[in-house]
């Protein structure tokens, strides 16, 4: 599996170093620290040095990358079954999130106005709303898609809780952006709660009506 996407994997992981070459590039406008972590009311509570923001966190997520494909293609028994554009969306995510959240760090620490809950929580629903379009797409596994009990003992149950799912990610994102601009963690957390309990609940009550 890796093997077939070789180039896929390469690209995302220039992609996922990306903010080291913005980072030197900017190093001298930089603070000698820098907000790395917001907490829910949009306000910095958690600061890093230069060196470990501009090296440290792209590195991290890049190692993260890697485990995250290594365990899909190598440890799940059914890797072969892995649709392409999932293993896509899989190599993806973790660079995206590499150059949105250090672009978003970058801004701030050169002084512009960012409304960082704001920002975060539009990336999250569009996020969502992605996932949401390439859940129905998703085949078992053991490592991607809703997996439980009764999902992966019934490819039927998989794919019904799949597509239900799907669309109701999407709604979820949609529902996400449409009220970024209150930044409330209330109204996101809530959401993102139905979009895990749904789903869940549902597979069940398929489970156990078909058992």
């Amino acid at each position: 599996m890796i093997k077939n996407n070789k180039l896929q994997l390469i690209i995302t992981s220039v992609a996922t170093l990306l903010p080291v070459v913005i980072g030197l590039i900017l190093w001298n406008k930089l603070p000698a620290e820098i907000a790395t972590h917001w907490g829910v009311s949009g306000e910095a509570d958690g600061f890093s040095s230069k060196a470990f923001t501009v090296f440290g966190f792209p590195l991290i997520l890049l190692a993260f990358h890697w485990l995250c494909v290594i365990v899909t293609t190598k440890f799940d028994k059914k890797s072969n079954d892995i649709s392409p554009k999932m293993m896509l969306l899989v190599l993806w995510i973790i660079p995206a999130t590499s150059i949105v959240m250090s672009t978003i760090s970058y801004l701030v620490a050169l002084g512009k106005e960012i409304r960082v809950a704001f920002a975060v929580t539009v990336f999250m629903g569009i996020m969502f709303i992605v996932i949401g379009n390439y859940l129905p797409k998703c085949r078992q596994s053991y490592t991607l898609g809703i997996k439980l009990p009764w999902t992966l003992k019934s490819e039927d149950n998989w794919n019904k809780t799949h597509r239900m799912a799907g669309v109701l990610w999407v709604i979820g994102g949609i529902v996400i952006l449409a009220t970024a601009i209150f930044e409330s963690y209330i109204v996101f957390f809530s959401v993102v709660a139905l979009m895990m309990i749904v789903p869940t609940v549902y597979s069940y009550i398929y489970y156990k009506k078909h058992q």
